[in-house]
């Protein structure tokens, strides 16, 4: 009797796992890199109530924005491991567990918020998450848009390469963007994330790049004075989930998450344009000043596509992949 009364209690158990072809009500974590305001707050935002709703409210998400949880990429592997559920990461810091994402952060390839889109929303970004799957244990299921990562400094105006030398500037633990300051001439500081605000704080380093919307939920207006409008990487933040837990779950609720990444990505992509030129006035009326790069860029952009470009070649999977993001912008 005793046998029969704990299979029947496990019968039971089971058959409440699953209903109407859904788990049972779940909280899943996600955490999200950046401040409240930021764009991957309202990424993320989004995509809790587009996934809320289309699981009637039966699955629940939870934000924790400003790094609550750990940097990004300590959340990147986290997910991977199975210990976090989603995660809102700058895609820069996703590329060192997955190098062929690294064609969306060689400098100057995208050129416009609507050449991102067309990347990350077509062919490009359908291989890019699969690639992300075999390489990273994580599945990317939509996008954030937060515009071209501008320079920002405490020290002076800053248009040509030679206003850069003499700066310390922070960047990711990023290959490619390292590489591209030490193509403008000079040797950058690499720092995690939640450490930025305290070192610009501090003088550890005198600057930093990121889009305006970033710049401004970070409060950076209190510890920087200079903008400087380059425009050598567009900041594509993409929303991760761990690839084990992802498949763990039922058909349904798979199809819930890649239908909510899939509106997040085009409230994103909408939001970011009806704010960022209200945040650049904001920021100005806070006494931050900006310029842009002397010439139209063209240093800057010499330097950087002639020598980081065949850099990596190799990591992204060959120059032909390059070659085939530039075809499909028209370039």
């Amino acid at each position: 009797m005793k046998f029969k009364t704990t299979t029947l209690v496990s019968l039971l158990a089971a058959s409440c796992f699953f209903v109407g072809g859904s788990a049972l009500a779940t909280t899943f974590k996600v955490a999200v890199g950046d401040a409240q305001g930021s764009a991957q707050w309202e990424m993320a935002t989004k995509f809790k109530s587009a996934f809320e709703a289309k699981t009637a409210g039966k699955h629940k998400i939870d934000l924790f924005p400003n790094g609550q949880l750990g940097s990004e990429e300590t959340t990147i592997n986290s997910a991977s491991m199975g210990t976090l559920d989603f995660s809102v990461v700058a895609v820069n810091n996703v590329t060192p567990f997955s190098p062929t994402v690294g064609v969306l952060t060689l400098p100057y390839v995208i050129q416009s918020a609507e050449e991102a889109k067309k990347l990350v929303t077509g062919d490009v970004g359908k291989e890019l998450t699969a690639n992300t799957v075999r390489d990273a244990g994580v599945r990317i299921v939509g996008w954030t848009f937060t515009g071209f990562r501008v320079l920002t400094n405490s020290k002076k105006p800053v248009k040509t390469l030679a206003d850069l030398k003499g700066l310390k500037i922070r960047v990711p633990k990023n290959e490619i963007m390292i590489a591209s300051y030490q193509a403008w001439g000079i040797n950058p500081t690499p720092m995690a994330w939640s450490e930025t605000f305290t070192a610009l704080q501090q003088g550890v380093v005198d600057g930093q790049d990121n889009p305006y919307i970033t710049v401004s939920s970070m409060k950076f207006n209190e510890v920087q004075k200079y903008i400087t409008n380059i425009r050598y990487v567009f900041s594509l933040e993409p929303i991760i989930v761990g690839e084990g837990l992802f498949k763990k779950q039922p058909a349904d609720v798979q199809k819930a998450i890649l239908d909510a990444g899939a509106e997040a990505t085009e409230h994103s992509y909408k939001w970011l344009a009806e704010t960022e030129d209200k945040i650049k006035k904001e920021l100005t009326a806070k006494g931050m000043q900006i310029s842009d790069p002397a010439d139209g860029e063209k240093e800057w952009i010499s330097k950087a596509t002639t020598t980081v470009w065949p850099q990596f070649y190799k990591s992204i999977g060959g120059k032909d992949k390059l070659d085939k993001v530039l075809k499909t912008l028209g370039r």
